[in-house]
């Protein structure tokens, strides 16, 4: 199929990125459209994704919160540990990598029939200085979703997905 046959990769649901989090962390996870978008100055670990020609084509952003708590979560680290993260404002290399990983796996979501296939490309750790074009698709107002997650024993963090048009 040529390239100019593909469609749009599409945003992703709430419902897909609720159950990517449930599946990965083994928990009951639900989710908050109601939360603000994560904004990358105020802290957040964000997933660059390109396509086969190496595009910029979407970015996740997960807030501190949501790093520390799903990074915890995957590993079963103690709750405890990840609240002492959020509260001091600082991510574990642990639960950066394991909140990685998460990010890995969630270029699943993209990868739809007819669309162009994504890869995660690079994960910056929070308040790590990004590109200039992956620190503009953060800060675009459309064709993304902002949510919270609740994280089964391990409490709530907001995540924003971006795709580029």
């Amino acid at each position: 199929m040529s390239a100019t046959a593909l469609r749009p990769t599409p945003v992703p649901s709430a419902f897909e990125v609720r159950e990517l989090f449930a599946g990965m962390l083994g928990r009951e996870v639900e989710w908050d459209g109601n939360a603000k978008r994560v904004d990358p100055l105020d802290g957040a670990t964000v997933a660059m994704y390109v396509d086969d020609l190496g595009n910029l084509a979407a970015v996740a952003l997960m807030d501190i919160a949501l790093t520390a708590r799903a990074g915890s979560a995957i590993a079963l680290m103690p709750q405890v540990g990840a609240e002492s993260a959020v509260k001091d404002g600082l991510v574990t290399p642990a639960m950066f990598d394991n909140s990685a990983e998460i990010l890995n796996v969630a270029a699943s979501m993209f990868n739809k029939p007819d669309t162009p296939h994504l890869r995660l490309l690079e994960t910056f750790a929070p308040r790590e200085t990004l590109p200039a074009d992956v620190n503009d698709l953060c800060l675009l107002q459309g064709s993304r979703i902002d949510g919270g997650l609740e994280i089964q024993g391990y409490g709530s963090g907001r995540i924003s997905v971006v795709v580029a048009y």
